[in-house]
């Protein structure tokens, strides 16, 4: 016999998919997609699924470069929430989390919620969680308790984002998870705030390791939040591009091959050749800054010759002593 907290929730999974919600509401298509796609019961109380190890360890390692440029950021966004009782996941594209920051006190908590590497949370395989249906809608959302579809799940709260890797796809989920009945809408609020932040720095730390001879600089856009980043060879020609500024120039990854000009792409995008000279100045600025007015170390730290920095010191109308 079906414990009664499991048989509401059943039934008001299976109400909400009888009735025409699904059209309007984001996580009652959700529902109906673990329901009639992957074919999943609300009232299976088995466990998730988990990798073996040598499994695992093949998704790491196909993750690697995001899972190093992340560390900083795990650990940041781990300070802020996880003296709350919170845990940190980096999953991958496949909805299993490759590493995590948690509270050795909550490990045992976390381990038996499936909160853990090597777990498959999947939206085929778990329905609608944070984890999966974050990789499904590739946007920040919230499942909150008993919005998961698996009633074993539903004292969960999870917030998750998607993090797209230096060619602009889809790579993983950046996700904080709790187990705590008390977590309050605020503070839910303030995750989401968190996670958006941490997704940004990690995404633009491995575009920076992805182009690592590379001048990367900020693209305008009219967008909130930024135009995202270009990195731009020693010819000034435009070798990568971030999903934003993918998405904010219309780029395509036959316009990355080195021959396309930066100062012809931003020229035409808001605040035009201004803006690009703006952003070009501001890394020749801080080249030398760090460098200590040293022309020579900042050029090499930029891959130009001292000759082409000099030119550009010219064009940018400043000097070795900005």
């Amino acid at each position: 016999m079906r414990d009664a907290s499991v048989a509401r929730h059943v039934d008001r999974i299976e109400s909400a998919i009888a009735g025409s919600e699904a059209a309007h509401s984001a996580l009652v298509a959700s529902w109906q997609r673990s329901c009639a796609l992957h074919r999943l019961d609300p009232a299976d109380a088995r466990g998730p699924q988990t990798l073996t190890g040598p499994e695992l360890q093949r998704a790491r390692e196909r993750l690697d470069l995001l899972i190093r440029s992340a560390q900083d950021s795990l650990d940041r966004l781990y300070q802020a929430v996880g003296g709350v009782g919170c845990c940190v996941l980096l999953a991958d594209a496949d909805g299993v989390p490759v590493d995590r920051r948690g509270a050795p006190a909550d490990d045992e908590t976390f381990h038996r919620w499936g909160l853990w590497t090597g777990t498959v949370w999947s939206e085929a395989s778990e329905g609608t969680n944070g984890i999966g249906t974050c990789l499904v809608e590739q946007r920040l959302l919230t499942i909150h308790r008993d919005q998961h579809f698996h009633a074993r799940n539903s004292g969960l709260s999870c917030t998750t984002a998607p993090i797209h890797d230096h060619e602009g796809r889809l790579a993983a989920a950046l996700d904080v998870s709790s187990c705590r009945a008390d977590l309050t809408e605020g503070f839910v609020n303030l995750i989401a705030v968190a996670v958006s932040d941490a997704v940004r720095r990690i995404e633009a730390e491995n575009f920076r390791r992805a182009f690592p001879d590379a001048r990367v600089l900020l693209a305008p856009s009219p967008e909130r939040g930024g135009g995202g980043l270009i990195a731009v060879d020693r010819h000034d020609l435009i070798i990568g591009a971030t999903r934003a500024a993918r998405l904010a120039f219309g780029l395509r990854d036959d316009d990355l091959r080195g021959s396309l000009p930066a100062a012809d792409l931003l020229a035409g995008g808001p605040g035009g050749r201004e803006q690009l000279a703006d952003a070009e100045r501001g890394v020749i600025q801080r080249a030398l800054a760090r460098s200590h007015g040293n022309v020579s170390a900042a050029a090499a730290s930029l891959g130009m010759s001292r000759a082409t920095f000099y030119r550009a010191l010219k064009r940018l109308r400043l000097d070795a002593a900005h």
